[in-house]
């Protein structure tokens, strides 16, 4: 199959492919960000006693993971300008991943904090910490080792969401690809390009994952 493919116009559209890879390693660094912005607010927010704080967290992650996120997409596509939001797509379409994702982290987060035993904010309380000093002194640095690996995880299925970008005319690695496979009828090329960025993205960020791992097992680190 491979010998059958048309190298030579892999060749000519490598441009548009390099622009649409650096875009959605672009828009999944930006929608990351937020994401991970969204999950502590929302974290913060779980953990709370108050109901009338945790509320709100925990219905936006039920929600969020409760319907797809083409849904969530289309809804801020045509639905943010009917309220007088008009956003660029590109724009659109981070929002709505970092919306999306948010909701997955703070689940990360607070698994991760929960892992810590309870005896550990006893004894910060007994010495006279207040909940958050607990929090910044003692629970997160041990926290954060446990979340690195289940963060890059959500950062891979975030890179892999943002092909949805294309169907509100981001141009993005899967856009380009269908350009390809439209305009010049090679779907077999257009798809096995996409294909070979989405797999340097992953394997990218699956050697970060297997670097922290190795780093985390060093003696003398926690």
């Amino acid at each position: 199959m491979l010998l059958n493919l048309n190298f030579r116009v892999i060749g000519e559209t490598l441009p548009d492919f390099f622009g649409g890879f650096v875009s959605t390693l672009s828009i999944s660094l930006a929608a990351f960000a937020g994401a991970v912005a969204i999950g502590m607010l929302a974290c913060v927010m779980s953990l709370q006693s108050s109901r009338v704080v945790r509320a709100p967290a925990v219905v936006y992650v039920d929600v969020i993971r409760a319907t797809p996120l083409l849904a969530q997409l289309y809804f801020l596509y045509f639905g943010l300008p009917n309220f007088g939001v008009i956003m660029p797509e590109i724009m659109i379409g981070i929002v709505a991943l970092s919306i999306n994702s948010g909701a997955y982290v703070s689940e990360i987060i607070r698994s991760g904090i929960h892992s810590i035993p309870k005896g550990q904010l006893e004894a910060g309380a007994s010495s006279g910490m207040t909940y958050w000093q607990q929090m910044r002194l003692i629970i997160l640095p041990q926290a954060v080792r446990p979340m690195v690996s289940p963060l890059i995880g959500q950062a891979i299925v975030l890179v892999k969401d943002s092909s949805l970008l294309s169907l509100i005319s981001v141009l993005e690695l899967t856009r380009v690809g269908q350009t390809l496979a439209n305009d010049r009828f090679m779907p077999v090329e257009g798809l096995a390009s996409t294909a070979v960025g989405y797999l340097i993205i992953y394997f990218g960020l699956k050697l970060a994952a297997a670097a922290w791992v190795r780093i985390g097992r060093q003696p003398g680190r926690c």
